[in-house]
């Protein structure tokens, strides 16, 4: 973000407060709960979301070096992510093309090579075909060349590893981000280095894991005794970016700032959220960065993925060490709050009735999401 964008901001959420007012849609919507609990709608995710869009796996230095591995899942599929020998990330399905079984049990590592603990078929960090014992013997009309790991689109870019599982998809992460991407690079991600992670299962549709951090209007009530009294009341403003939204949440002190003064900074008293169609939010705040990650299981589960990102040159010391726990630990007391309403909400619509949920003008930016969902569903 620039300074005259932030400048731009800073006014827009003052005039906001002076007029008091939230930032308005153009009316009252409303959501069918079998958005979120339908196993039709859920499948028709998986396959056009899910698995049609980039999905950022894990941050670069995950894979610090040459030669690193790490194992992941998304949307279902297990997935063995590895650096080369040349720094180039791969990505993988993580099973043994003999019998299918799991090739890489272990959750990180270093490794030149990777063996089936079945038969010892081997493959190396590129995904290409080793060796197997008996291999002539048993499989000798088989073409080697055409034996290596099942791979996956892998990107690395904006200090993420990005996969996407289908192959045929047209939705690229330069095409799909570039709306925004003057803002990604500007956060400078790939910096930054990974303090302290916590990953957790929600008994909740994952659109509703979503849908908690773009709206202000339960910070007073939901968060009261955590982040609520540091906030402003209802108040937040949002800007659509192609699939993307950015969302500015000002605190009580933006009101007593002096914005003329040349060392004024937005991130000084608000929390920019950036939510990165389908699954991926930054919440930037004045020095870190939080990486939260939606990765849907069921219609009514889904895995919630917190990390604390902070700049590698403060990562280090015994202070920085609990300086970090300690925000870690307030990111993950908060956004816990926010997953018991979406379990909460979640139990509702399983119930089984006919209902529809309904959105003020000032959650408009739920609609925003929602309407990219289904945007998306139909094409």
């Amino acid at each position: 973000m620039n300074r005259q964008e932030e400048l731009k901001l800073t006014e827009e959420v003052l005039e906001l407060k002076s007029a008091k007012s939230a930032f308005l849609g153009d009316g009252v919507e409303r959501l069918s709960y079998d958005n979120y609990r339908s196993e039709e709608r859920f499948r028709n995710e998986l396959d056009k979301v899910f698995r049609q869009l980039p999905h950022a796996i894990a941050h670069g230095s995950a894979l610090e070096g040459p030669d690193t591995f790490l194992r992941a899942s998304h949307a279902g599929v297990p997935l063995l992510i590895t650096r080369d020998s040349d720094g180039v990330p791969h990505a993988f399905v993580n099973t043994c093309r003999h019998r299918g079984m799991q090739l890489v049990a272990e959750q990180s590592g270093c490794a030149k090579r990777f063996t089936c603990p079945y038969h010892a078929w081997s493959y190396g960090t590129d995904g290409g075909f080793l060796t197997a014992p008996h291999f002539d013997q048993g499989f000798g009309e088989l073409d080697k060349a055409e034996l290596g790991l099942k791979s996956v689109s892998c990107v690395e870019r904006f200090g993420f590893i990005w996969i996407t599982l289908d192959a045929s998809s047209r939705d690229h992460v330069d095409d799909l981000f570039a709306p925004i991407a003057e803002d990604f690079e500007s956060l400078r991600i790939e910096g930054l280095r990974v303090a302290h992670e916590t990953v957790v299962q929600v008994e909740a549709n994952w659109k509703l894991l979503v849908e908690g951090g773009l709206e202000a209007y339960h910070f007073k009530v939901a968060h009261k005794d955590t982040i609520g009294p540091y906030f402003e009341n209802n108040l937040s403003t949002f800007q659509v970016f192609g699939d993307h939204i950015r969302s500015v949440l000002p605190r009580a002190t933006l009101a007593d700032s002096d914005v003329q003064d040349d060392s004024f900074r937005l991130l000084d008293h608000a929390n920019i959220l950036y939510v990165l169609f389908p699954t991926t939010q930054l919440l930037v705040q004045q020095d870190h960065i939080v990486w939260t990650q939606t990765n849907p299981i069921s219609p009514g589960l889904t895995e919630s993925r917190m990390v604390t990102l902070v700049p590698a040159e403060d990562l280090e010391g015994e202070k920085a060490q609990g300086y970090w726990a300690k925000n870690h630990h307030i990111t993950c007391t908060t956004l816990g709050e926010d997953s018991s309403v979406a379990e909460g909400i979640q139990r509702s619509i399983n119930a089984g009735f006919d209902q529809t949920m309904i959105l003020g003008r000032f959650e408009s930016a739920l609609g925003a999401f929602n309407d990219t969902v289904t945007r998306r569903l139909a094409s």
